[in-house]
C-alpha cells in the first residue's frame, strides 16, 4: 500500500471501531473493508474510495461532489450499488463518514 492509501485505511479503521465483524483484504487494487463479510468499502491507491451503497441510494448520491459511477474498466460500469469517491471529496472526516 501506498503512504495515502495507509492514511484512508486508518481514517476507515477509527470510523468503523464499532461494527462488530471487521476484516481488511486487498482486492481491487485497494485495500477493501469488510463487514459481516461483505465488501462495503476500498481505499484505492489514488485516495479514493470505491464504495458499495444501497441501489436504491445510487442515483442521488452519484450526484454528491466527487462521486462518479465505478467502473470495473474504461466503459465497463459496475452497476448501481457501486461508486466512486474522488480523494478531495473525503479530505476530512466529516465528508468521509457522510
Amino acid at each position: 500500500m501506498i503512504p495515502g492509501q495507509i492514511a484512508l485505511i486508518e481514517r476507515l479503521r477509527s470510523l468503523l471501531a464499532d461494527q462488530p465483524v471487521v476484516r481488511e483484504v486487498s482486492i481491487f487494487g485497494g485495500r477493501s473493508v469488510m463487514v459481516n463479510e461483505k465488501m462495503i468499502v476500498s481505499a484505492l491507491k489514488d485516495g479514493g474510495l470505491l464504495v458499495r451503497v444501497d441501489a436504491d441510494q445510487h442515483d442521488k448520491l452519484l450526484g454528491r461532489p466527487g462521486a462518479v459511477q465505478a467502473e470495473m474498466g474504461p466503459g465497463c460500469d459496475t452497476g448501481p450499488g457501486w461508486i466512486e469517491v474522488e480523494a478531495e471529496a473525503i479530505s476530512d472526516d466529516e465528508h468521509l463518514s457522510s
